[in-house]
């Protein structure tokens, strides 16, 4: 999922750094107006944890690996806005310090996980968890197709940045990434049901309210 330098053209670089700067700087100024002190200290937690949980790969398929992306994890319990810049946070820092990821690529890096797996996971969980109300394990199935559908999204995002580079063609990068990450996308569901389970067994009053998760209106 992380583009390296040289595998994205110097117009999509100069594009990923454009939308990922005007998003993010939107969702700092939508997290500051609606600013919970307790997010704070989970904002913090969820950065290291997602951090940490994308250190470690898991085997797929034909020789490949994936690791946990956590877009949907994050916006579930702080927030479409607070996860953007978590996520951000997490990506930048992979890409200044562990060379995971380009900086000339950093930015359509930050369009994949921090804006398009974000807001694709908030708006599908947003969707399903206003059909299933306070079903619990309805809300882990809603939970686990958010966490599918934002590792595919961002996967064919990713093939469309480098086929629209000149990387490798439409036809070859979009069917190669949309069925590896298929099944990632199931490793990724799991992790983040399972890591909803926990927290809801041990410390259910950090999960947001359906108001605060945006399932009801103001």
């Amino acid at each position: 999922m992380h583009i390296p330098d040289g595998f994205v053209s110097a117009p999509v670089a100069a594009a990923g750094y454009v939308v990922a700067g005007i998003v993010l700087a939107i969702a700092v100024r939508q997290a500051n107006r609606k600013f919970q002190e307790r997010l704070v200290p989970l904002m913090g937690v969820m950065a290291a944890f997602i951090f940490a949980a994308q250190m470690m790969n898991f085997p797929v398929a034909g020789g490949t690996s994936g690791h946990m992306l956590g877009a949907a994890l994050a916006t579930i319990l702080v927030g479409p806005w607070a996860a953007i810049i978590v996520m951000a946070c997490v990506v930048g820092v992979q890409a200044l310090m562990f060379q995971d990821g380009g900086l000339a690529a950093l930015g359509t890096n930050l369009v994949n996980m921090a804006v398009v797996g974000v807001l694709v996971s908030y708006a599908v969980y947003r969707v399903a968890g206003a059909l299933v109300g306070d079903n619990r394990r309805l809300k882990y199935v809603a939970a686990f197709c958010a966490s599918w559908l934002s590792i595919e999204a961002a996967a064919l995002a990713c093939s469309f940045e480098l086929a629209t580079s000149g990387t490798s063609p439409l036809h070859v990068v979009l069917p190669a990434m949309a069925g590896v990450h298929a099944l990632i996308g199931i490793g990724e569901g799991l992790i983040t049901v399972a890591a909803l389970a926990f927290i809801t067994a041990t410390r259910s009053d950090l999960l947001p309210t359906r108001r605060e998760a945006g399932l009801e209106t103001q």
